[in-house]
């Protein structure tokens, strides 16, 4: 399924989770092209508001050292995809790299108790 244009889902922020060391060579280079699973992929796995929580839970989970970064959905351009993946969801698939400069924001995820702690970070 491709961007909906004019859609909610294309004016919603997107998330990125990936650890700092990710984010730091990103930072050095100006170019987040992925982490290991995007590559192996193809494209940039990314959660929507309502599935983010999920995404942590699932493939992060007990990880710490990890950031969060936030873009606009609008954004990204046509190579942001939604596409059907966990139980039919529809979930954000950014075919390209991004340049740093396009995150809103970049912040720690923090771990309390063996749970990402999205507490101020979304909306």
């Amino acid at each position: 399924m491709d961007t909906l244009p004019g859609s909610d889902r294309e004016e919603m922020l997107v998330y990125k989770i990936l650890t700092a060391s990710q984010w730091n060579e990103a930072e050095k280079s100006g170019l987040f092209v992925g982490a290991p699973i995007d590559l192996a992929d193809g494209f940039i796995h990314l959660s929507s508001p309502e599935t983010i929580r999920e995404t942590a839970a699932r493939h992060f989970a007990g990880q710490d050292d990890l950031m969060l970064a936030a873009l606009e959905g609008d954004r990204l351009g046509e190579l942001l995809k939604w596409e059907p993946s966990r139980g039919g969801a529809l979930f954000p698939h950014l075919y390209r790299t991004f340049e740093v400069n396009e995150a809103l924001w970049v912040k720690p995820l923090p771990l309390r108790n063996g749970t990402h702690d999205f507490s101020g970070l979304l909306p």
